[in-house]
């Protein structure tokens, strides 16, 4: 179901150093100062191939995304470095909003790929990459921020999913929720006091597909166990490395059928998209 305040939401493409500077303080107001981008930064990108799109309650900005572009060696594409929302409207929809118009600029600017990181273990943003918008990952990356002493990542190494998304590709149609004993799993977990606890990895599955469970609920778990969860990042990095350097793809994520509190990311073997 819509939420009725996405409705009322606009988009828009910030150019102004005072539209600019009321990003760096939702910036702020999310993370830390310290993590917010400085203004003359933006400013250089918005002139140089980039944007900065906000995202608007009537005058009130209460998200953002901000890209700039990028290059490998082979290909320019553009990089999606940051996309914040406002605490009192997150799980509006507003993320999914900004991204697709951020697809459509980059559209516009002659793009035809848009990559980004995310943290795997963060499945509400899992969901959006892979589940809504079609993205996928074909890269794991250990620590690639270094420590990041924010409220959200502050005591936990930085590894990221490496995601792909082609403006070209049409969103196809997602999975279903999965039954833990549908598929083997890579990992092995126990439910204790409303958390999923791993306990033991499988890395000898040999079908075409596979599916790694992840907690739904990583930051209250940070907070209420932290060894465990520093435990979940420890197996997951050994699970996501060891497959994607074989050449696997993740394409998806999907909640546990029978256990709120977890999710299943899926993996292909072949270098094929959904």
């Amino acid at each position: 179901m819509t939420n009725p305040i996405l409705s009322s939401i606009s988009v828009r493409d910030l150019q102004t150093i005072t539209e600019l500077e009321s990003v760096r303080n939702l910036e702020a107001l999310i993370w830390s100062h310290k993590e917010s981008t400085p203004i003359t930064q933006v400013v250089a990108t918005v002139k140089n191939g980039g944007f900065v799109l906000g995202a608007f309650l009537k005058e009130e900005l209460i998200g953002f995304q901000y890209s700039f572009p990028g290059f490998d060696g082979r290909k320019i594409y553009l990089y999606s470095h940051t996309l914040g929302i406002h605490p009192k409207y997150r799980k509006c929809g507003i993320g999914e909003k900004l991204k697709r118009a951020q697809k459509k600029v980059a559209i516009e600017k002659g793009y035809d790929l848009i990559k980004w990181t995310y943290d795997p273990l963060e499945t509400v943003n899992g969901n959006l990459n892979l589940h809504k918008l079609g993205a996928i990952c074909t890269t794991y990356l250990e620590n690639v921020y270094g420590e990041i002493p924010d409220q959200l990542n502050s005591g936990i190494s930085s590894d990221r999913f490496l995601v792909e998304w082609s403006t070209k590709q049409s969103i196809m149609q997602s999975k279903n929720p999965l039954k833990t004993n549908d598929y083997p799993l890579t990992i092995q977990t126990i439910n204790q006091n409303g958390y999923q606890i791993p306990v033991s990895v499988d890395l000898k599955q040999d079908q075409n597909e596979l599916w790694v469970p992840v907690p739904s609920n990583y930051q209250e778990l940070k907070k209420e166990d932290f060894a465990i969860a520093l435990k979940w990042r420890e197996v997951t990095r050994q699970v996501f490395t060891y497959y994607l350097s074989l050449g696997w793809i993740v394409n998806d994520i999907v909640r546990d059928f029978e256990n709120q509190n977890q999710y299943f990311y899926h993996l292909e073997k072949q270098h094929t998209r959904r």
